[in-house]
């Protein structure tokens, strides 16, 4: 597995948390062939493949999740044919099953509105309003936050850089709310938080108060705790502040495509999953709205 893992992260440059779900895919796989007596995933055959799926399914795992382990097994393999460690992909004719229909959620306009008034003028406040404009004005990923450096931030031309696993990366432009926020934050709060008379290029911008960087648990609390104060705690995650981005950004002309650059997916069904929810919105506003809906 390990020489997969390294592929994978190295050649593909996948991103390290894609790199630990394939992992945990796989090994959860492994375990499930050594308990049918087959101890070397090499020796998988396709009634191994069948059966792990029918083992799934009787586990009452989701569509999506079932789909997803085998779509990592079944790269695993591929990769071992490829260095011609086997003869054929044991997974190669297994189905995915349809996945069910998951509704995006995301923050209305009030919403966000309200969230973004909630913090103070404190040093956290400064920190947290910096965290969540910039989350809500990049789209980035938790994890590509959490890994903003000062480097990473060019006020003079309004871009941020983020960074998803060792190589990848993607300038997204910096909106003037999030600008201000920012600047802001690492003018009058960061070096009092970490207890520093400098900003260095290679320190990480989001901190906790040991100076070390907010974790991605760290992040969630901070999210959990503001959505708390406007009674949405229960939907309130760093995924829904993406949704928001990516939504309020169609309904406000943005095409898939520049969509697709700026959130950094590489499937195209995400941006139209988001779409559709546009487009259910513009079907309830015509339905409500005009005489002969």
């Amino acid at each position: 597995m390990k020489e997969f893992l390294d592929y994978i992260k190295n050649e593909e440059n996948k991103a390290e948390n894609t790199v630990l779900a394939y992992k945990r895919d796989i090994s959860a796989f492994e375990l499930f062939l050594n308990k049918r007596e087959i101890p070397n995933l090499l020796e998988c055959t396709h009634g191994d493949a069948i059966a792990y799926i029918i083992f799934l399914k009787n586990e009452n795992k989701s569509k999506a999740t079932i789909n997803r382990k085998i779509s990592s097994i079944r790269a695993y393999y591929a990769r071992k044919l490829q260095v011609k460690a086997i003869e054929s992909n044991p997974f190669d004719n297994v189905k995915t099953a349809k996945s069910d229909k998951r509704e995006i959620d995301y923050l209305s306009m009030d919403e966000i509105n309200a969230l973004l008034k909630l913090p103070d003028n404190t040093l956290k406040g400064l920190r947290d309003q910096a965290l969540l404009e910039v989350m809500y004005g990049t789209g980035a990923r938790v994890t590509e936050i959490n890994k903003i450096k000062n480097k990473d931030i060019n006020f003079k031309m309004n871009f941020i850089t983020c960074r998803d696993g060792q190589s990848n990366s993607r300038i997204i432009p910096l909106g003037s709310y999030a600008h201000k926020a920012l600047e802001k934050y690492m003018n009058e709060g960061y070096c009092a938080i970490k207890r520093s008379a400098t900003i260095g290029i290679e320190d990480f911008i989001f901190i906790n108060f040991s100076g070390k960087p907010l974790t991605r648990q760290g992040v969630w609390k901070i999210v959990k705790d503001y959505g708390s104060k406007i009674g949405i705690e229960t939907r309130m995650t760093p995924q829904i502040l993406r949704n928001t981005f990516a939504v309020h950004m169609l309904q406000n002309g943005a095409d898939l495509k520049t969509l697709q650059e700026l959130m950094g997916f590489d499937d195209i069904s995400v941006g139209m999953a988001y779409l559709s929810v546009t487009n259910n919105r513009v079907k309830d506003v015509f339905n409500r709205s005009h005489p002969r809906a």
